[in-house]
């Protein structure tokens, strides 16, 4: 009894660091909101997919959960629309959007990050700057020029506009200036050369931030829509999203579950990739904060 009491006082500061019990309560259920408002759309999509004929989606008589669940809906949208070419047109993208991010992310981050060159704070501003304008506002002069390169209707059109983006450098930049400058001193007195620090120095240590990079331009070319739906044209080089947008169409005979399937297989890939690398995603999101 005796023994009990102190041990309790010692386990009193380490409750009381994390809040009285109401707000603890006050915490927890503001994220469970936040969560519903996440996750339950997507949740939502998925139930709505495995519906049967006969269950409504919509309306007075609609359940949450499907009472006779079947995957009639996913059969539904490969039997409907090329499913693979479209998959095979969206990862074309994405792999060709990591590469040149990935080569000029870092090699410009890299760049801003040394000091003593001039006009290195002006181009930092020039990216900073850019970052303010929506793509709303460019994407006319972007289409004019991609039709002046003859890209229209083609996956070289859907990549070039985003083949570099400020925030990565800037990204890039933030995470290279967290590498310490002695160690590049000491790797300069044995020998290293500029490549040599970039290479098996600077890059090793960015590895969180390469990975958020990575990840970024992974959703960003594969979520996008409007940009494809204006430069393409024919069926054969349609991404996944802007093909299972025709599921919407009425020469389907629109089908609310067919569609909700649509959304659920585009939205696999991006969660198969984000469980995988989330942890090195929280990592490079604080080691590559952009420092002035």
């Amino acid at each position: 009894m005796t023994t009990a009491v102190p041990r309790a006082r010692r386990l009193l500061p380490r409750w009381r660091q994390y809040g009285r019990p109401r707000e603890l309560v006050v915490r927890y259920l503001l994220l469970l909101l936040v969560l519903g408002l996440t996750v339950g759309p997507l949740l939502w999509q998925l139930l709505a997919s495995l519906k049967s004929t006969g269950e409504d989606v919509f309306g007075a008589d609609a359940t949450l959960l499907p009472r006779h669940p079947t995957l009639r809906a996913y059969r539904e949208v490969f039997d409907q629309v090329p499913v693979a070419t479209y998959i095979r047109n969206s990862l074309t993208v994405v792999v060709l959007s990591i590469t040149s991010q990935l080569v000029f992310s870092t090699t410009a981050g890299y760049m801003l990050s040394k000091p003593g060159w001039k006009g290195r704070r002006a181009v930092w501003v020039v990216l900073v700057a850019s970052m303010m304008f929506p793509f709303e506002s460019i994407m006319v002069s972007l289409f004019l020029s991609i039709r002046d390169l003859g890209l229209v209707d083609s996956l070289a059109g859907v990549w070039l506009p985003g083949f570099v983006g400020a925030i990565n450098v800037l990204l890039m930049r933030g995470a290279f200036l967290a590498v310490p400058r002695e160690i590049e001193d000491s790797a300069m007195l044995d020998g290293a050369g500029e490549w040599q620090r970039f290479r098996y120095l600077y890059l090793p240590s960015a590895w969180g931030a390469i990975m958020v990079v990575v990840i970024n331009t992974f959703i960003s070319a594969w979520d996008d829509f409007l940009w494809p739906l204006i430069v393409l044209r024919s069926e054969n080089h349609m991404t996944l999203t802007l093909g299972l947008s025709r599921l919407q169409s009425s020469s389907f005979g629109y089908d609310q579950r067919v569609v909700m399937a649509g959304s659920v297989i585009s939205v696999i890939p991006v969660l198969v990739l984000f469980v995988i690398t989330q942890r090195w995603f929280y990592k490079g999101v604080s080691a590559g904060a952009v420092k002035l």
